[in-house]
């Protein structure tokens, strides 16, 4: 889900680097990134040619064993992938006027406004001969014309050959290309924390420009998206960046920069090629991605959930909530199940549930493993389509507890109409419970009231942890509480 801060914080970089050009007039300026337009490049890779080597040594103690990183000549590296790096500029039609200059001096003397033609920038990477590239989806956003420049300085016109706004990822075709150098793909998934990385692109239209840093983090959730899975690297990068490749040491392309930090030095963000390379083949054949879902709302488990629901680490993706009649629903799958892997694949965090289901074709079948009362089964969902709609995050809040109870549990309840117990106040900031939540179950038996919420707790063992079912706004939630003492 996008947090309204978040946008106030990480930046997108193609479309960042506005250029507005005054026609007649030669002058032009940079601007900043526009809030729609979310994309910024960074860059993380892996360098297996920095492998580490242990050098001999006469000194004894800890330099004797102090391993020593083998060389990268990013030199070669930086010559070597140049050639499939592309510049990108992007026509856009005029959205404004500008007063002629002459009027200024001398007061209006005809009606000579001019019209503002706006150019961005960006970058992408060749990856067939015959001209196909790759770039962020917001690079090319709104684009009447795109032009793409080569590193020896030849040009080509663009066409736009598919676009996936969810992932920001785009395909586009060169006209008339033939014989062009072609980028390697790397695997993201094989990277590794602290490897070299190499970042080339187009910072604020600089041209073909190269930044060397390492891959700071895997598997970035940045609440940007659904399907959030970005690598962060310390290589700089700039607005203009967007859209270029994240090389390996070998020189194999590893991520698509996309997103930097707001802020903040050397912090950006790029795609995993494995991402990419999910969906290339409906980009290229169909220009959009379909994808399949489903029809259920899931929780990342904490320590307590999993302690809650009897296990014994808090890995896979908590069902809150099944949409009736939806490929969940069909299957079997339930409120309360944990779902700990897809087609073999484990899920080890909640949000790694909805990118995994995504890499499936609508009306597939795909096997989910799951544990229903601490017991493993699998069942086969076929699944539906995904619609715009649900890649939107439902929206969240944050509070627990009732009256009685309020010193012990850190929360204050009320008594909802119907049955249930509404959380009015939280005063224990490690509670999973939110102000507005209404508990509706504890350990799968109905809560009518606080009365009977305190009976039910009665019967607990002090400090072990219970399961309650809360509804939280449209959505059903699970949290843990501890049972508190007599």
């Amino acid at each position: 889900m996008m947090s309204t801060s978040f946008s106030d914080r990480v930046k997108p970089l193609v479309s960042g680097a506005m250029i507005s050009i005054i026609v007649g007039i030669g002058a032009f300026g940079f601007a900043g990134c526009g809030h729609k337009a979310h994309a910024t490049s960074i860059t993380a890779a892996r360098d297996s040619a920095a492998a580490v080597a242990v050098q001999p040594s006469s000194d004894k103690g800890l330099a004797a064993s102090a391993p020593v990183l083998a060389a990268l000549d990013v030199a070669d590296l930086a010559e070597k992938v140049k050639p499939v790096v592309v510049n990108i500029t992007t026509m856009h039609a005029p959205s404004g006027s500008r007063p002629n200059p002459f009027e200024l001096f001398f007061g209006p003397r005809a009606p000579t406004e001019r019209p503002l033609a706006r150019h961005a920038l960006g970058t992408g990477f060749i990856i067939s001969a015959d001209g196909y590239v790759v770039t962020n989806a917001h690079v090319i956003d709104g684009a009447d014309k795109i032009k793409v420049h080569l590193v020896d300085e030849r040009a080509f016109e663009a066409d736009i050959v598919g676009r996936d706004v969810k992932l920001d990822l785009a395909l586009l075709k060169l006209k008339k290309a033939e014989g062009l150098p072609t980028a390697t793909m790397g695997n993201s998934e094989a990277l590794r924390v602290g490897e070299h990385v190499l970042a080339v692109g187009n910072p604020l239209g600089l041209g073909h420009t190269v930044t060397l840093g390492i891959v700071s983090a895997k598997a970035r959730s940045l609440d940007w998206g659904m399907y959030d899975n970005f690598i962060q690297t310390d290589a700089s990068i700039n607005p203009g960046n967007s859209g270029g490749p994240l090389f390996n040491g070998k020189g194999e392309v590893i991520g698509i920069n996309t997103l930097i930090r707001a802020g903040a030095n050397s912090i950006g963000f790029a795609i995993p090629i494995d991402t990419l390379k999910d969906v290339l083949p409906q980009l290229r054949d169909k220009g959009r991605v379909e994808r399949g879902k489903l029809g259920l709302v899931f929780q990342s488990l904490t320590p307590d959930l999993a302690t809650a629901l009897g296990l014994s680490s808090p890995k896979g993706a908590l069902v809150s909530d099944v949409a009736p009649g939806g490929s969940a629903d069909r299957a079997g799958i339930k409120q309360g199940d944990v779902i700990t892997a897809v087609n073999g694949a484990a899920i080890g965090h909640g949000e790694e549930l909805p990118r995994n289901v995504a890499r499936h074709a609508p009306h597939s079948n795909i096997k989910v493993s799951l544990m229903r009362s601490g017991k493993p089964m699998d069942v086969t969902a076929r699944l539906d389509a995904v619609e715009d709609e649900d890649d939107k995050p439902p929206t969240r809040n944050r509070d627990v507890d009732s009256s009685s109870n309020q010193d012990k549990l850190g929360v204050e309840l009320s008594d909802v109409p119907g049955g249930g117990v509404r959380v009015e106040r939280v005063t224990d900031s490690e509670s999973e419970l939110e102000r507005g939540d209404i508990i509706v179950e504890l350990n799968g038996s109905p809560v009518q009231d606080e009365r009977g919420l305190g009976a039910a707790l009665n019967k607990l063992s002090v400090g072990s942890k219970a399961l309650v079912k809360v509804k939280r706004e449209q959505l059903t939630r699970f949290a843990a509480i501890t049972v508190p003492s007599r």
